[in-house]
C-alpha cells in the first residue's frame, strides 16, 4: 500500500512507505519518483526581490542659450535678451555673466529665479554712422552662449518718449501750487541718422506748454493753472487726461515726425481749485 500526503503548499512533501517499496512495481516506484521531484521543484522558495536602483541625480543646470527679441536694431534703440539654462536653476537662482561689444551695452548680471530656466534683460545701443555687427556672451554653469545684433543707422529722425511719474508710469501730479508736474519725460529712445541735438516737449489740457531740452529727459515741467483752466474731469475719475508730444531734430537737420501720447494722467492733489 502506498500512502501520499500533501503537508504543506509551500514544501509539497510526498511521504511514502518505504517498507512497501520492495512490493511495487519498478514502474509504478518510477511514477512516485517523478511526482516527487515536480513537488519539490514547486516548492523552491520565491527568489528574493532586487532592491530598486535610486534615481540619478539630475544633471546641473548651465547656461543654454542666448536670444535676443530682433537680430537688427537701429542704434539707439533697444532690443530684449533671454538667457536660457539647459536645467532649472537651483535654489538661491543662477546669476549669469554677461558682456556685449560696442556698441552695445547689457548688464553685467541677469540672474534666473530657482526653479525657473530663464530671465530677461535689457540690449542698450549707441547711435552709429553705419551698420555694425555685435555680440552679446553669457557665461554658467561652465559653459558659455552668445548671439548676434546688427546695430544699424538710421535712416529717419524718429521721435519715441516715455512718461513715468512718482509711483506709476503714464500719470504726473499737479504740485507746488499747481506750478510743477512731478513726473519726468524721457525720449531717450528716439533715434536718428545725425546725432540727435534738441528735443522739443509739448503739453496741454486746457492749455498747452512747451519747453526744449538739449538732452532726452525732461523732468517736473514748469506749468501754472492755466493748464487746467476750468476743464471738468470725466465722470468717476480723480484726474485730467493730458496730451503728451515730442519732436526732435538732429545734427543733419533732420527732423522728426510728432510723437503722441493721449493717454497721460494727472492728477491735480488740491492744487488749481481741485
Amino acid at each position: 500500500m502506498v500512502k501520499i500526503e500533501q503537508t504543506s503548499t509551500a514544501r509539497l512533501s510526498k511521504v511514502i512507505d518505504m517498507n512497501l517499496s520492495s512490493r511495487l512495481s519498478p514502474f509504478v516506484m518510477l511514477i512516485l519518483a517523478g511526482a516527487f521531484a515536480t513537488a519539490a521543484c514547486g516548492s523552491a522558495s520565491p527568489a528574493a526581490p532586487t532592491s530598486a536602483q535610486s534615481p540619478a541625480s539630475p544633471a546641473a543646470a548651465a547656461l543654454g542659450s542666448i536670444s535676443l527679441s530682433a537680430s537688427t536694431v537701429i542704434g539707439g534703440g533697444y532690443v530684449t535678451g533671454t538667457a536660457t539654462l539647459t536645467a532649472a536653476a537651483p535654489a538661491g537662482g543662477a546669476l549669469v555673466l554677461l558682456s556685449a561689444t560696442d556698441p552695445l551695452s547689457v548688464p553685467a548680471t541677469v540672474t534666473i529665479a530657482a526653479g525657473t530656466a530663464s530671465a530677461t534683460f535689457t540690449v542698450a545701443t549707441r547711435v552709429v554712422s553705419g551698420t555694425t555687427s555685435a555680440t552679446i556672451s553669457g557665461s554658467y554653469g561652465g559653459a558659455s552662449q552668445s548671439a548676434g545684433l546688427s546695430v544699424t543707422r538710421a535712416s529717419v529722425a524718429t521721435a519715441s518718449f516715455g512718461v513715468s511719474g512718482p509711483t506709476e508710469s503714464d500719470t504726473c501730479t499737479l504740485t507746488d501750487g499747481g506750478n510743477t508736474l512731478d513726473c519726468t519725460f524721457n525720449g531717450s529712445t528716439s533715434t536718428a541718422p545725425g546725432t540727435v541735438v534738441a528735443w522739443d516737449w509739448s503739453y496741454s489740457v486746457a492749455a498747452t506748454f512747451a519747453q526744449s531740452t538739449s538732452g532726452p529727459v525732461l523732468t517736473k515741467p514748469t506749468v501754472n493753472c492755466s493748464l487746467v483752466g476750468a476743464t471738468q474731469m470725466a465722470a468717476g475719475t480723480s484726474w485730467f487726461t493730458m496730451v503728451v508730444r515730442l519732436t526732435i531734430h538732429d545734427s543733419d537737420g533732420n527732423v522728426s515726425a510728432e510723437a503722441i501720447n493721449r493717454d497721460v494722467r494727472l492728477i491735480p492733489l488740491g492744487v488749481c481749485g481741485y
